[in-house]
């Protein structure tokens, strides 16, 4: 089985309290060195510069097709304070050029508005089963490449998963968050994921299903939605079980922040994300709505 991944790769500065990292990430890095965990055979459409590792990709037995640009690899400052992340844009690489890709699922997710409408609407043509993770499609910069989120409006049309954050959905939609899962279900979505911190909620039908991250300590939180994202596609294109598949997102992330490790390093082994999901899958609440 295969799955397409649309974004960027980046080059991340983490900072860690008196701490600092120089990590290659990405939306690709994390979502594609995830679903290779799962077995899968991996694409990724995105742009990178000269100054990224691209054998890195290629060891990890991951393809990549019209990536390499001439312009230098997209690069974040990233501090982290516990949960919380500031993010400063330093460098953006280019657009990625969607190229038709009959792939058993597809995976978009964006970090800076590198994926045009028109692209998406490509994708959507294509895809089978489409997760989209909006955070890219939503992020703006100021003067110093400080990066904040703006209200976006987003066709969600055809698309099967959504992964959001309180802060991200305020972009999209209004409300309580049942409210706003609901107006993202009404746009077209079938599964609506809601992370805010360790509280995560899946939406079906009428009902909401919800699991707490048991972590005692985060350390850095980068990639972890990526991470979270790759797992549930992953699951539901093997199991064809939505539930099974919140159980494993679940577990994905649990293990990466309990790895404490940084960067691509945090990514789990499958053996742990499946221990996991177990034990979430006895412990999920749901109720109607």
């Amino acid at each position: 089985m295969k799955i397409c991944v649309v974004g960027h790769c980046a080059i991340d500065t983490i900072k860690i309290e008196d701490s600092q990292y120089e990590q290659i990430g990405g939306s690709a890095c994390y979502c594609g060195l995830t679903a290779r965990q799962f077995g899968f055979d991996v694409e990724l459409q995105t742009k990178f510069g000269k100054d990224f590792p691209k054998q890195y990709l290629s060891d990890n037995k991951i393809k990549f097709i019209n990536s390499e640009s001439e312009n230098n690899t997209t690069h974040f400052k990233i501090e982290i304070n516990g949960s919380d992340r500031k993010l400063i844009l330093e460098n953006f690489c280019e657009d990625i050029e969607y190229q038709s890709s009959k792939c058993d699922g597809h995976l978009v997710s964006p970090i800076f508005n590198e994926i045009s409408s028109d692209s998406l609407s490509k994708i959507k043509n294509d895809s089978n089963f489409l997760l989209v993770d909006p955070q890219g499609f939503l992020r703006k910069k100021d003067q110093q490449g400080n990066v904040f989120l703006d209200k976006t409006s987003l066709d969600l049309s055809n698309v099967n998963a959504i992964k959001v954050n309180p802060e991200e959905s305020d972009q999209i939609v209004s409300g309580t968050p049942d409210e706003k899962m609901m107006a993202l279900q009404k746009k077209g979505v079938e599964y609506v994921l809601y992370t805010n911190k360790v509280d995560v909620s899946l939406l079906v039908k009428n009902k909401i299903y919800s699991i707490t991250l048991p972590n005692k300590e985060i350390h850095d939180t980068t990639g972890i939605g990526d991470i979270f994202c790759s797992a549930f596609v992953s699951t539901m294109l093997k199991e064809k079980d939505f539930l099974w598949a919140f159980c494993f997102a679940g577990g994905a992330a649990q293990a990466a922040l309990d790895s404490k490790n940084v960067g691509l390093l945090k990514i789990p082994k499958k053996g742990t994300i499946q221990n996991n999901a177990s034990y979430f899958y006895n412990l999920v609440k749901f109720r109607d709505i």
